[in-house]
């Protein structure tokens, strides 16, 4: 009997490896951001639920400009692993540091627009680089 067993813990170290191979990027960083999360003490924004005051983190993975009623507005996607989110700064029209794959910490109170959670004019901190 203690010889299955070891013939298992090879196969189990081994199917690991395996698993760990055939998950995609986009699912390792998903996994990454998700601890990141956790580790900063911010709320997953899956959690988010509309009015509630939260701090959030994640990668940003859009950054574009979209005037919104004439007036420009600075719009990003930020994605924390679990779920993205909408963050938008009214009247700007660049921020320096604000670019596609810039992790920040972001807090505010949560909108939904159209069923996505949205952070207008929030609070952020860029990330430093050499933790992305």
């Amino acid at each position: 009997m203690s010889g299955a067993t070891r013939s298992d813990r090879p196969a189990g170290r081994f199917r690991r490896m395996l698993d760990r191979l055939s998950t995609s990027q986009e699912e390792l960083h998903s996994d990454e951001l998700r601890q990141d999360t956790a580790d900063v003490g911010c709320t997953r924004i899956c959690d988010c639920h509309d009015r509630d005051i939260v701090t959030v983190t994640g990668t940003l993975r859009a950054v574009t400009l979209r005037p919104r009623a004439g007036v420009p507005a600075l719009e990003a996607e930020l994605f924390d692993g679990s779920a993205p989110l909408d963050v938008v700064w009214l009247g700007r029209r660049s921020i320096v540091g604000i670019e596609p794959g810039r992790r920040i910490i972001a807090s505010g109170r949560i909108s939904m627009n159209r069923g996505r959670p949205v952070l207008f004019n929030p609070k952020y901190e860029l990330r430093p680089v050499g933790q992305e």
